[in-house]
């Protein structure tokens, strides 16, 4: 946007949709317009004034103080004549002109006119210039303008996502587009940080402004940044804005094992190496995946933990990197472990900013070294003769993947064994064959034990036994059983030569390494390997057992000179032994005496010569001597003598023959490894190191003893000095024992190689450290409050801190036990290695419970350490309850699965553990379902202070009342309860099936004049909502929508099968329709549909459609096709106690009878198959429509004197007058049939009925016995055939109770809700049925019914019926004209005269207003029209037929319109004929189409009345004889008498039809109408009120009118109080006196005649109902007064 000079205080906020681009800078940049193209097209802008073309005003820009500026005004003459222009110069000295002040312009000429503007002072300028033409002036404006500064800057900027804690930076451009330098300054606020933050900028320069976005939430930012511009920053008098938007997220990163089928659902993975080979390497590799929106940096480092004395031996390539949304880094780890048997284990910590958790990586190796064996451990050669050999051969075997390195402990050259290949490499899982060589120079028995040496392992050792024998001498020979039998005794003091202990033998100090311990493990270690150190064994030592000659510095020889050393032999025990040296001649080095003997516990002395034979070489070997005894004999008389297994003993010796000057040997050898860490125990360890001559000359080591004053003398080296041959290689073994003072660094051993000053150093780490266990997060736990009985969990980690395994064991109190528990409760840890411990409490009663469990642990060296762990705990004893004790769930579909929520709460301050428990107590009698509720859960846990909701799934397969008792126990930590269950709430529902009702119905069209109780019989609704109510079978809840039933299946599946018939019409009348309103009186939705069979059709394969149709399909097709049957809406949904009118049409346009099968389906409820029926009748075919060809008769009793008349209907559906006739053959056959006597008889037996209309048969059913009768009448027809009715009578006593009227309609608005108007309706009825009931005759009953106007301005027609030529209803007013939204109160009044069951349908015509007088005004023209052509004719040309409308007195019947038949899957092929024909039969068409378009446009009919709305009253009655009524109803007989002023005459044969009051005529009528609001008035007065209460005190002004004798009773009938007003003539009750008690009347009345009295009242309580129906009065109001002795008097 363009940042204009503005003041900062006026700035508007300006926010712009929010925009996100991933990774990317949203900037809304505005579209600026190019400012030389606006001049540009500003100057083509010109204006025309008075002819002459030019521009409206002249601006100058970006000027300087003091300096000129011209500009041309162009004016040009567009017209054609000359004209005069006067040109008035600027007012002000800062604009000026050069040209004269008169200017002539000839058509089509220009004139330019320069102006030159001079700026003095830095501000702006306005002035203009007057050009005065003859026709009027105009005006030029001239504008100087001050250079303003211009920053172009974008209108919003939106960074990307970005993670908490992280930052994230954009760039916008910021630009001058000015013409003038200016300066800006930015002010912000964090988040965002701008850069820079202020500087200047030239004209037309731009800079980039670079946005750090650092949110420290997540949450949305929005700012507005302002930038203060101007010439300078302290002079910055303008701004603008830019909308900074950004979006904070919290970061998340995810670890995962790449093909790891398991899902972590921890934040934490443990990557296992397994086992792997020592100096080998194994790389596996985790991903870090970013799920969140935003790039997150991270960093991944080692946890700090136990000291690693042995070195890290994991390592990673990445250590810190970004990962964008959606990607994954991978890491590589790799694991090169260098000791063996040593369990790494490192964690790393994956740490980012903004994280929400902490995610680890545990990383865990095992080191495996090489596994080496023997195939024999031990070697007989038996026998061999002297300077005789011996040779056999021994596996070295590798059963590890490792390559091992090996070396026989033995110098072959100077020993009577010899091994070869005496040292080298076994491949993994191989094997090297292993020779060995015994070759003796004395008869002797030999044994010796030979130590196979092999790098990162411990020793293997092989016994080679063999004996010498000579000619003279023949020593007993060695066996295995010898070895085995002394091997154990030679390696401990229990041997038979009697060797003294070491207590015994006094100056015995001359033991090296201390004794182990006594376990079997270290007895072995001690047996194997303790003999590289201490070459004697226990009865005989050698010292020392190492020589180096000439290995002092100062030391120097001859080339001839000899060397010797003595070594001392001690012979410690009981017997004399025998010692002898292995001589070999070759050797430089010799031994004097080379045999001896050395007596019991003595000592001796051997001189070892070294006498060098080569100048300037290196020499070294090892001496063998062997020492041996002859055992004696146990049993003297036995000759046989026990061979003493000998032991070998050995000196090492080194030496050198360099001259004096000359230097040594340059070593070239590697120590592999040079340092050498020892378990931090107190147990003896060993470890291996690899000395490799790497040159092409000989090699000697030895300890450096000057230099190594400080090694610890519980660290040894075997061999301590040595000779390595070119390129071959010696194992040294480092033996130690660490101390608590050794040092922790530890120290250096220095190896001085070949006699001189070449050292080779090794360093050991040998110190003593306790084992250590830490808690990581505290020293003890809090159980928050727990219940009696249940568990709660915590978790705890230990961490083991030493650099050695330990193990460890929990130790709870016995008496703590079943209270708290932890789980590892023992194991073992590695170094660095963390163990999760869950820790479970569960009291048992209610108290503060403080246990302390330690934790003891121990190394491999047996010492054991303790910590003490502190855990609390509180005991709560709780319970648990439902929100409500009952919960009742309402009403639930049958068939259907509904989630159940029970609401649990927990009040306690502790969780409860809970195991539920369900009973069901009440099921529906046809069920035996006992699953019908199962709950989700049954065993869970509720925290304290919350509610849980616990889940259950409904079901119910039956209708009826369902009850539930849900119980609970609490549970201990195992799952058991320990209380009694308790119950906890219960739960009660009522399954119900979707229902339906039909409350009302009305027609229109051809039969709008049927009554609803007609319509209720054409559409069967009985049956209908009686079938809708009963329980549907288990095959119609089978399917929720069934829509793909086949046509067979259609008739079999469903149960019911209803008529729906739509009457009969004419063809081509409108059509017939119906309307039912749908009501849903459950509290369910309801989904119901109707299914045509078009709906019902399944696709076919095409070798299943045959091509042929029964009649019944073709007939179906063709009802389908021309949609004679319609539904709108064909399906729907109903709420509970919703309403919805459906609308059934059938047209007439084909004759015939049409049917179509209808399945109406309920969503899992009943299913019904409707049959619609509709008739079409040819126009001039008389027809009979018989909604249902049996009737019942209303039950009339034995004894009734005058049985009531009954009436049966016949409608005319056709356009014809029909005659017919009853046959009365049949009911005198019936009269013979029962004495004579007329059981039925038809008192209107034959007539005729005009089309559209009905003939009311009436019938007078009188039976004789209390049966039940059935007669088939015929009724013929005139030219049709006779239909047969049957008629059903039931004949009852009079001592049962009466059976009063009854009817569909009246029987279905009992419980259903308030009727309202249907789509489209007029008016409204308040009541579309009046229930006059049982009553005798002469009796007058009123009713009172309201017409409410739902649209304009309506005129009301009453329509009274007759039956039996008499009237009986009449209706006040019976016309009169309804504005918009009006209501018109009608009375109703009923007065019969004879027994008679009524039913009678009154009509209300409703017709609009407007409508009629359109009518009336077009009538009038087409009269007048018809009048003018009558008496006047005009002579016009030849074509004034078409000018002259003809007019037409009667009503053409149309031919009905083509309806169009829907695409169908088959058509009928076109006719084969030539395409000529076809177009002339077109042509002829179209053209007698225009011809008739055009008659039709000439042709004027009569208009037509407008069709009035019909509304139905159906008035309902049953009148008695008064000696019958009094029979069937005597309680209510003394109700309805009163005395009459004035007597009606009366006869048993002529009853009069109306009752005259003694006051009548017009008198009457002013009386009513004075007095009624006058009462009005009175009661609203309320001096009158007062004047009541004084009156109180007064007699009755008015007495009662009527009394009866003290002995007889009468109880009113609430059913029918208050609803009718009913008159009863006295002399005709005298006529009948026999049983009736008699009525006695007052002689005298002093006041008003009763009838007048009555009359007002009744006036004024309709009044009072006006008012309550248009709201003017409420009979729910609270009174205002009260007035106590209003009761007792009387206005009437």
């Amino acid at each position: 946007m363009l940042a204009e000079p503005r003041c900062p205080a006026c700035l508007a906020s300006v926010y712009c949709r929010w925009k996100r681009s991933g990774g990317e800078t949203d900037v809304k940049e505005p579209q600026v317009p190019d400012v030389k193209e606006c001049e540009r097209k500003s100057l083509l802008q010109r204006n025309i004034f008075f002819g002459l073309e030019t521009t409206l005003d002249l601006t100058w820009k970006d000027w300087i103080i003091g300096r000129e500026y011209t500009k041309t005004l162009v004016i040009r003459n567009i017209r054609n004549k000359l004209q005069k222009l006067h040109i008035s110069a600027p007012e002000t000295v800062f604009f000026s002109i050069l040209n004269p002040e008169v200017v002539l312009l000839s058509p089509g000429t220009s004139f330019s006119l320069p102006i030159t503007f001079k700026p003095l002072q830095k501000c702006g300028y306005e002035d203009s210039i007057q050009f005065q033409a003859i026709e009027g002036s105009f005006k030029v404006c001239l504008h100087a303008l001050l250079s303003s500064h211009i920053l172009k800057v974008p209108e919003s900027v939106m960074l990307p996502p970005c993670a908490v804690e992280h930052c994230t930076l954009t760039s916008f451009p910021l630009k001058n587009i000015s013409k003038v330098q200016m300066s800006f300054k930015w002010d912000s606020a964090a988040p965002f940080i701008l850069s820079p933050e202020q500087g200047q900028l030239k004209p037309g320069q731009q800079c980039v402004i670079t946005v750090d976005f650092q949110p420290l939430e997540a949450q949305v930012y929005q700012q507005q940044v302002q930038c203060a511009y101007g010439e300078d920053d302290d002079d910055a008098d303008s701004c603008c804005t830019v909308l900074l938007q950004g979006i904070a997220k919290y970061p998340f990163l995810q670890l995962r094992i790449p093909n790891d089928k398991e899902e972590i659902g921890d934040a934490n993975i443990e990557l296992d190496f397994g086992f792997v080979a020592v100096d080998h390497s194994l790389i596996k590799e985790f991903e870090i995946f970013n799920p969140s929106p935003v790039t997150v940096w991270f960093s991944l480092s080692q946890l700090p933990g136990a000291v690693a004395i042995f070195g890290s031996h994991f390592s990673w390539d990445v250590t810190s990197e970004k990962i964008m949304p959606g990607d994954s880094i991978q890491v590589l780890v790799t694991y090169s472990p260098t000791v063996v048997d040593i369990v790494s284990v490192e964690y790393l910590s994956l740490n980012y900013r903004g994280s929400l958790s902490k995610s680890q990586v545990k990383l865990i190796g095992k080191c495996m070294g090489p596994e080496l064996c023997l195939s024999s451990s031990v070697v007989n050669f038996e026998c061999v003769e002297v300077k005789g050999s011996a040779e056999q051969t021994v596996d070295l075997l590798n059963f590890s993947p490792v390559q091992a390195t090996y070396q026989w402990d033995i110098d072959c050259a100077n020993s009577v064994f010899k091994v070869s290949p005496r040292s080298g490499t076994v491949l993994p899982y191989g094997q090297v064959k292993v020779k060995v060589l015994y070759k003796p120079t004395h008869p002797m028995p030999h044994h010796r034990r030979v130590a196979c040496l092999i790098f990162l392992r411990e020793p293997l050792f092989l016994d080679l036994i063999g004996t010498c024998h000579s000619n003279h001498l023949e020593p007993v020979a060695l066996t295995l059983e010898h070895l085995a039998e002394y091997k154990p005794k030679l390696c401990s003091s229990e041997t038979p030569l009697g060797v003294l202990s070491p207590t015994e033998e006094e100056g015995n100090s001359a033991a090296v390494i201390p004794p182990a311990p006594t376990e079997k493990f270290n007895k072995i270690r001690k047996e194997h390997v303790d003999s590289l150190f201490s070459p004697s064994f226990s009865f005989v030592s050698i010292e020392p057992s190492e020589l180096l000659f000439n290995h002092k510095k100062s030391f120097s020889i001859a080339t001839s000179s000899t060397v010797s050393q003595c070594v001392t032999f001690k012979n410690r025990t009981k017997e004399k032994l025998s010692l002898m040296w292995t001589v070999i001649q070759a050797s430089p080095f010799c031994v004097t005496p080379s045999s001896f003997e050395l007596a019991p516990l003595k000592s001796t002395t051997v001189l070892v010569t070294y006498e060098p034979r080569q100048i300037n070489a290196l020499h070294g070997g090892e001496l063998e001597c062997f020492a041996y005894c002859k055992m004696p004999q146990e049993n003297p008389s036995s000759e046989e003598v026990l061979p003493c297994l000998p032991c070998c003993v050995t000196v090492r010796v080194i030496s050198h023959s360099f001259q004096p000057g000359k230097d040594h040997f340059t070593p070239s050898c590697i120590l592999k490894p040079n340092k050498v860490v020892f378990p931090p125990l107190s147990l003896i360890s060993y470890r291996t190191v690899l000395l490799q001559n790497n040159g092409d000359r000989p090699l000697t080591f030895c300890l450096d003893h000057k230099t190594n004053s400080d090694m610890p003398k519980s660290v040894h080296m075997s061999p301590g000095c040595g000779f390595i041959k070119p390129r071959q290689h010696q194992i040294l073994t480092i033996g130690a024992v660490p101390t608590l003072d050794s040092p922790t660094e530890g120290f250096n051993l220095p190896l001085q190689l070949n006699a001189a000053e070449f050292t080779k150093e090794l360093t050991v780490v040998s110190s003593l450290k306790n084992p250590c266990v830490s808690f990581e997060n505290s020293n003890g736990l809090h159980f928050s409050a727990t219940a009696v009985g249940s568990k709660s969990q915590l978790t705890h980690s230990i961490k083991n801190l030493s650099s050695v395994p330990i193990k460890f064991q929990w130790n709870i109190p016995h008496r703590d036990k079943n209270l708290i528990c932890v789980e590892p409760d023992a194991g073992k840890l590695h170094p660095n290695e963390s163990s999760v411990q869950t820790w479970t409490f569960s009291p048992l009663t209610e108290k503060t419970f403080a246990f302390k469990p330690t934790l003891r642990f121990q190394s491999d060296d047996f010492k054991k350490s303790l910590l003490i762990f502190t855990v609390n705990g509180i005991g709560a004893a709780c319970t648990i309850e439902a929100e409500k004790e009952l919960l009742d769930i309402g009403e639930s579909l049958v068939g259907t699965c509904q989630s159940v929520n029970i609401p649990i709460m927990n009040n306690c301050s502790c969780p409860i553990s809970f195991h539920l428990s369900l009973q069901q107590v009440e099921n529906p009698p046809d069920s035996e379902d006992n699953s019908a509720l199962q709950l989700d859960c049954e065993i869970g846990t509720i925290a304290s202070h919350s509610t849980m909701l616990l889940g259950s799934t409904l079901r119910l397969s039956a209708q009826g009342q369902y009850r539930w008792a849900i119980s609970y126990r609490i549970t201990d930590a195992k799952g058991f309860g320990i209380f009694p269950p308790e119950k906890l709430c219960e739960i009660q529902v009522k399954g119900v099936f979707p229902t339906l009702q039909v409350v009302d119905a009305c027609s229109s069209g051809s039969v709008a004049r049927l009554c609803k109780q007609y319509l209720w019989k054409l559409f069967s609704l009985d049956s209908f909502n009686e079938h809708m109510l009963s329980t549907p079978c288990p095959a119609e809840i089978t399917f929720k929508d069934p829509t793909n039933y086949s046509r067979n299946s259609l008739f079999s599946f469903p149960q019911v099968i209803l008529d729906f018939n739509f009457g009969a019409a004419p063809l081509h009348s409108d059509r017939s329709d119906f309307m039912l309103m749908f009501w849903n009186p459950g509290s369910i939705s309801v989904d119901w549909t109707f299914l045509f069979p078009e709906d019902q059709e399944m696709e076919l394969e095409d070798w299943a459609v045959t091509g042929q149709f029964s009649k019944a399909e073709l007939h179906h097709m063709k009802v389908q096709d021309n949609q004679l049957f319609r539904v709108t809406p064909r399906s729907g949904t109903l709420l509970p106690g919703q309403k919805s009118p459906v609308h059934f049409c059938y047209s007439h346009d084909f004759i015939g009878i049409d049917q179509l099968p209808v399945l109406f389906k309920l969503s899992l409820g009943r299913v019904f198959l409707l049959n619609f029926q509709g008739v079409t009748l040819n126009r001039n075919e008389p027809y009979l429509h018989f909604a249902s060809n049996h009737h019942v008769f209303m039950p009339v009793a034995i004894q009734d004197s005058s049985p009531p008349r009954q009436i049966y209907e016949l409608y005319n559906g056709g356009a014809v007058t029909v005659q017919y006739e009853v046959d009365q053959a049949v009911l005198s056959q019936l009269q013979m049939e029962n004495y004579d006597h007329p059981v039925l008889s038809c008192l209107s037996p034959q007539g005729k009925i005009p089309p559209g209309n009905k003939a009311i048969l009436e019938w007078i059913f009188s039976p004789l016995e209390a049966k039940m009768y059935h007669m088939d009448v015929p009724i013929h027809i005139q030219e049709r055939d006779s239909v047969i009715v049957n008629f059903e009578g039931c004949g009852m006593n009079a001592t049962s109770d009466s059976i009063s009227i009854e009817y569909s309609d009246a029987k279905t608005s009992e419980n259903c809700a308030p009727k309202g108007p249907f789509p489209g309706q007029v008016a409204l009825l308040s009541q579309d049925s009046v229930f006059i009931g049982d009553i005798p005759i002469c009796t007058k009953s009123s009713r009172i019914l309201f017409i409410t106007n739902y649209t304009e301005t309506v005129y009301f027609v009453w329509e009274i019926p007759t039956q039996g030529n008499q009237q009986v209803v009449q209706i006040h007013p019976e016309r009169g004209c309804l504005g918009p939204g009006e209501c018109v109160m009608c009375i109703l009044t009923f007065n019969s005269d004879f027994p008679t069951v009524y039913q009678l349908n009154l009509i209300c015509q409703i017709t609009h207003k407007a409508a009629l007088i359109q009518y009336h005004r077009a009538l009038q023209c087409w009269e007048e029209e018809k009048k003018r052509q009558q008496n006047e004719f005009t002579i016009t040309d030849k074509i004034s037929s078409r000018t002259q409308r003809v007019l037409i007195d009667e009503i053409v019947l149309a031919p009905p319109a083509r309806k169009g038949a829907p695409l169908r899957k088959y058509k009928t092929l076109p006719p084969i004929c030539c395409t000529k024909p076809v177009s002339n039969l077109y042509d002829k068409n179209k053209r007698a189409q225009l011809r008739q378009q055009r008659e039709s446009a000439n042709l004027w009919r009569r208009p037509q009345m407008p069709r009035p709305a019909l509304l139905h009253l159906s008035v309902t009655a049953h009148t008695y004889d008064i000696p019958d009524f009094y029979t069937h109803f005597p309680d209510r007989y003394l109700q309805l008498t009163r005395t009459k002023q004035t007597l009606i005459k009366s006869s048993s044969t002529c009853r009069p039809a109306k009752l005259c009051p003694s006051t009548c005529g017009a008198e009457r009528d002013i009386v009513v109408d004075i007095l009624t609001p006058l009462f009005k008035d009175l009661l609203d007065d309320s001096a009158f009120a007062e004047s009541l209460m004084v009156l109180a005190s007064r007699p009755p002004i008015y007495k009662c009118q009527t009394s009866t004798s003290p002995s007889v009773t009468h109880p009113s009938s609430p059913q029918h109080s208050g609803q009718s007003n009913w008159t009863v003539d006295r002399e005709e009750a005298a006529i009948f006196l026999g049983k009736i008690p008699q009525i006695q009347a007052t002689t005298e009345s002093k006041h008003a005649p009763s009838d007048l009295a009555e009359n007002v009242l009744l006036k004024t309580l309709q009044n009072l109902m006006m008012e309550a129906v248009t709201g003017e009065l409420n009979f729910s109001a609270c009174p205002r007064s009260k007035i106590p002795s209003l009761c007792r008097t009387s206005f009437a």
